[in-house]
């Protein structure tokens, strides 16, 4: 990533310009990471009241995206302080929970990540066990439409997984173990209060003289709700956005809300930002008609370093009821005719284990083995090193470890087993490194020699009376995770992990399960909100990619997909895998 000369058009330079509120719809590649740099840049030569500046946003990657870019660009100051850049969780945590604790909780609260994760389950053996993701935060109750996507229906009720999840949720909150749903409880009963609400906003408006808040169409309700207190509060509010690049409906994203909450800003107010200076001209088209049909309008035009670039727009057709492994072969096949190095080229899908499937690298499902777990979190960890997610398959490995030896019961303990020690990185990754790089399978080693290793390397610090050998019992799927033969090296990941990244190249693949409902979609012919949110996953990954964008299609969809990419103007060509 290098630093060069920004010339900005009439519509950036209007947003870059803008001293008061704003609602900006910024199509996919319009250069808004590099606008909010220039508008940085000149709120923060401007030092008229003093006041800072805050950039919010909804994933890890945007932030450190916009915070890399700020140091490039020579924008971001040292120290940050009084200036923020982080998460809206982050910004949450900081202003309203650390300065006050949390109502009837004497402890200092400490945040606990993975609480959703924590087990759910009444005592007694035949019980399922869920996990607090289900039940709702405020009253414990269970969330019906979860429940129902995972065929949860209790003969006598789900009353006493709703008494298990309250006392776990009330005892949690009285010792301060608290997560980010957590925290919009208590900022939601704080604002209701408008003493402290008026006090708290007075405060953040002498500090900041602007909010700027990307990919604001991650946001929930609740989010809407606390950035409108903002604007009422004084705080001048820039939003940022591409409703079509909702996809975080699990976590209660805006629909409706967001376009409600739009209009009411003044007209003046509404700014655009189109262009595309990411991608190719077929990739533009592509994407355009990757949009609902009453969202479409024009194609972005490219206006990029590859505004020049011929290559076509490939749809992979691939038969069989699943997955095929053969898509990775083929896509490789189109990048190292661009000359792309594998790391540059990513499969996508829905899940991890879709876009593992097309990568040639089968997904098992791990469920509670221990055995399959580590197997799986040491060929996450050693792929990590293409995919670009190190610290994520890291984390992973370690609660893996910790699981097996028995220092944490299940995942979900593993957030508090390392707040409650107060562990540090430093004090686990480099034992933590040295056992993944140890358990690479090895050429022509057979599943139960890999399983001899690693319970050699992992017996230790054993809490408990159970044996290694009981806790890593061979499996008959062991030797799948272990393959090394793979069809690719290609990174597969899952659309959510690459939200607000790019890439040379992307294969994004549509499943035989959904494809069809997305078609639906595309068409005009389907509007349930579950299938809209699947089709808007398929454009957040199509625009990702700068040269090369194939999408891995069913069979029979093929000719209705192309179809809907002709319609664009784009060229687009149909290869069988």
């Amino acid at each position: 990533m290098t630093a060069t000369a920004f010339n900005p058009t009439s519509e950036q330079a209007a947003i870059i310009g803008r001293d008061g509120h704003a609602f900006v719809r910024a199509c996919p590649g319009a250069g808004k990471t590099r606008t909010m740099v220039e508008r940085a840049r000149a709120l923060l030569a401007d030092q008229a009241g003093h006041r800072s500046v805050a950039f919010l946003s909804f994933t890890n990657a945007a932030v450190d995206e916009l915070t890399a870019r700020l140091a490039m660009f020579g924008a971001l100051p040292t120290p940050i302080f009084p200036n923020f850049i982080g998460t809206f969780d982050r910004f949450l945590w900081q202003f309203f929970i650390v300065p006050f604790g949390v109502d009837g909780c004497s402890a200092a609260p400490r945040l606990v990540p993975d609480k959703k994760d924590w087990v759910v389950k009444p005592p007694y053996n035949k019980a399922r066990a869920l996990t607090l993701d289900y039940f709702n935060r405020q009253t414990g109750a269970l969330i019906k439409s979860k429940a129902n996507d995972i065929g949860f229906k209790p003969k006598n009720g789900p009353g006493a997984w709703e008494t298990i999840a309250r006392n776990i949720i009330a005892r949690s909150v009285q010792e301060g173990r608290v997560d980010f749903d957590d925290v919009r409880a208590v900022v939601r009963k704080r604002l209701a209060d408008k003493t402290f609400a008026d006090r708290v906003g007075a405060a953040l408006a002498a500090r900041f003289r602007e909010i700027v808040v990307d990919e604001a169409q991650d946001c929930n309700p609740a989010d809407l709700d606390i950035i409108a207190w903002l604007r009422r509060s004084g705080l001048t509010i820039k939003i940022i956005c591409d409703p079509n690049q909702g996809i975080y409906g699990f976590r209660g994203g805006v629909t409706g809300e967001l376009e409600a909450f739009a209009d009411t800003f003044d007209q003046v107010d509404h700014l655009p930002m189109s262009g595309n200076f990411r991608s190719s001209p077929a990739i533009c088209a592509a994407i355009s008609q990757l949009r609902p049909p009453s969202s479409r309008g024009t194609p972005d035009k490219a206006l990029g370093r590859y505004k020049s670039e011929t290559t076509p727009v490939y749809l992979l057709s691939y038969g069989g009821q699943g997955v095929s492994p053969q898509i990775g072969s083929a896509f490789q096949a189109l990048a190292m005719n661009l000359k792309l190095r594998p790391n540059e080229a990513q499969i996508l899908a829905a899940t991890w284990a879709s876009a593992s499937n097309a990568a040639g690298r089968r997904a098992v499902d791990v469920r509670n083995n221990k055995t399959l777990l580590l197997a799986q979190s040491i060929m996450r960890f050693l792929n990590a090193f293409e995919a670009g997610n190190r610290r994520e398959a890291l984390g992973r490995l370690h609660r893996a470890v910790l699981t097996i030896r028995g220092h944490i019961a299940n995942l979900g303990d593993y957030g508090n087993y390392i707040t409650e020690l107060e562990v540090e990185g430093s004090d686990w990754r480099p034992d933590i490194i040295t056992l993944g790089q140890a358990l690479e399978p090895k050429s022509g080693e057979a599943a139960d020699q890999w399983l001899k290793r690693a319970r050699t390397l992992l017996d230790k610090d054993l809490v408990g009376t159970s044996t290694i050998n009981r806790r890593l019992r061979n499996h008959a799927s062991l030797a799948s995770l272990l393959s090394t033969e793979r069809a690719t090296d290609l990174p597969a990941r899952s659309i959510h992990d690459v939200k607000g990244l790019e890439f040379p190249a992307i294969c994004v693949v549509l499943s035989p399960q959904t494809s069809g409902q997305i078609i639906g979609v595309l068409t005009g012919a389907n509007t349930a909100q579950e299938d809209v949110e699947n089709a808007r996953k398929i454009y957040v990954a199509a625009s990702r990619a700068e040269r090369l964008l194939a999408i891995a299609t069913p069979k029979s969809r093929v000719t209705d997909l192309k179809t809907i990419l002709n319609a664009g103007g784009g060229a687009v060509v149909v290869s069988e895998v």
